[in-house]
């Protein structure tokens, strides 16, 4: 069983709220979260009881400068490669604004956040678009924009894009390799093995026949490979093993075709820290490795060193986001089991039902100091599987109305929010500097009644 305690024995919180300064090493919350009067708990310098009460629940809040932090650290560590920002992790105007004044370019996997990104002013020569389906009207409205990068991902796209090519401006093109290697939390996101749906596989040439194909077509720059190993690594290990892979790779190409070419993407998947405690992956200590690896095997091969390119999305996102809910009900079983049932649920972090995702939990606006007890947080949807946090700590006496907050909540949540019961994806709203601004408004029944044409 594992115990996701935010208070200790005494009911007295431990983790957060924390003093002034920099966070307690190995926190899953906001480097910016500070204690407030009566158990409140204060992100950006806005009271998480403020935010609920002016916006309702369920609340994502969002630490902006947690985000721009998060994406100057990538920068920092990487002064000499391209740094994307994943957009499925979490995608909408203002985080595309955070992002782009960054530095940061943006990987997008759809119309949808290419289209968004376009309307919200993003520079197209800074996007990167994949995906293992694109469809035609994907490739066209890319190569209208003029996106910086095109990942293909099947031999179907190599003839789709070259029939699109413009003769002054070719597309640029990486190829996804699948590198053969095993990384990530869960069987659901390791993308790097052979035997699923993304890439071409380096065993059995499939690899080699993309780039032969990509090679003599005049519309496409073959600009280099990428791969993507998988979600939510915390060590360097897999990204150097498919350093050594990769490179390989291009010393092939270089041996068949005569063409070093010159960038490498890893693609992103890098790993945060959900629980007190937990690993996360250091951009800094990411950064060191790959680039001494990616220098020391082009050197073995007699290649010039390709520009890096990598892909992080909840190693940015996720951090800055705080999930808000409130208790709706408290059930004590006969077995000993306790539920606090909350507004929210699976419809918008289902995470927990898909991967088994642990998360840690604390209440808002109760003081410290009284007798804890462990709560099943469950959500309002008709399902047994919809469960937020398992073995909670929490007050004893948790009641109706009583504010709930989860961290870790930027990333894979809103991204894939669904409408199960007509619940309606939540409001979502930025903290800075003492101030709150919505967002996203919350969804609504007439938000689905719009969608209806006839009856």
């Amino acid at each position: 069983m594992t115990t996701l305690s935010t208070l200790p024995p005494g009911g007295r919180p431990a983790e957060p709220p924390h003093p002034a300064g920099a966070r307690p090493v190995g926190s899953p919350w906001p480097a910016s979260a500070r204690p407030g009067r009566d158990g409140d708990l204060l992100i950006g310098g806005v009271g998480l009881t403020e935010a609920a009460d002016r916006f309702g629940t369920p609340l994502y809040v969002l630490d902006e400068g947690e985000v721009r932090a998060r994406a100057r650290a990538f920068r920092r560590a990487l002064p000499h490669a391209d740094v994307y920002y994943a957009a499925k992790a979490f995608l909408c105007s203002a985080m595309a604004d955070w992002v782009a004044d960054e530095g940061l370019g943006l990987d997008v996997c759809s119309a949808g956040e290419l289209r968004l990104a376009a309307a919200a002013g993003f520079p197209p020569g800074r996007i990167l678009l994949h995906g293992n389906a694109k469809t035609p009207e994907e490739l066209r409205l890319a190569r209208r924009l003029r996106v910086g990068r095109i990942v293909v991902d099947g031999l179907a796209e190599i003839p789709r894009l070259a029939a699109l090519a413009v003769a002054d401006t070719p597309q640029r093109v990486l190829v996804r390799v699948l590198p053969g290697i095993a990384a990530g939390h869960h069987s659901a996101v390791q993308t790097g093995v052979e035997g699923q749906k993304f890439g071409f596989r380096i065993t059995g040439g499939d690899a080699a026949e993309a780039v032969r194909r990509i090679l003599g077509l005049p519309g496409l720059e073959l600009a280099g490979l990428h791969c993507h190993l998988g979600s939510q690594i915390t060590g360097t290990e897999p990204y150097l093993a498919a350093v050594d892979r990769l490179v390989g790779l291009l010393a092939e190409i270089r041996d068949r075709h005569g063409v070093e070419l010159p960038e490498l993407d890893l693609g992103g998947g890098h790993g945060v820290r959900y629980l007190p405690g937990g690993e996360e992956l250091d951009p800094a200590a990411f950064a060191a490795a790959v680039t001494a690896r990616l220098a020391d095997r082009c050197a073995a091969h007699g290649l010039a060193v390709p520009r890096l390119l990598v892909e992080p999305g909840r190693a940015v996102a996720a951090p800055a986001g705080v999930a808000l809910y409130r208790v709706l009900s408290v059930k004590h079983t006969g077995d000993g089991r306790a539920f606090a049932a909350v507004d929210g649920g699976m419809s918008d972090n289902p995470r927990p039902a898909l991967y088994g995702s642990a998360y840690t939990v604390r209440a808002i606006g109760r003081a410290g100091g009284g007798p804890a007890g462990t709560f099943d947080v469950v959500g309002r949807h008709c399902e047994a599987g919809d469960v937020l946090v398992r073995d909670a700590v929490l007050p004893a006496d948790l009641r109706p109305g009583d504010l709930l907050a989860v961290p870790a909540a930027g990333a894979y949540q809103l991204s894939m929010a669904s409408g199960y019961n007509l619940v309606g994806r939540p409001a979502v709203a930025a903290v800075r500097d003492g101030r709150i601004r919505l967002l996203i408004r919350r969804e609504t029944v007439e938000d689905y009644r719009a969608r209806e044409v006839g009856r």
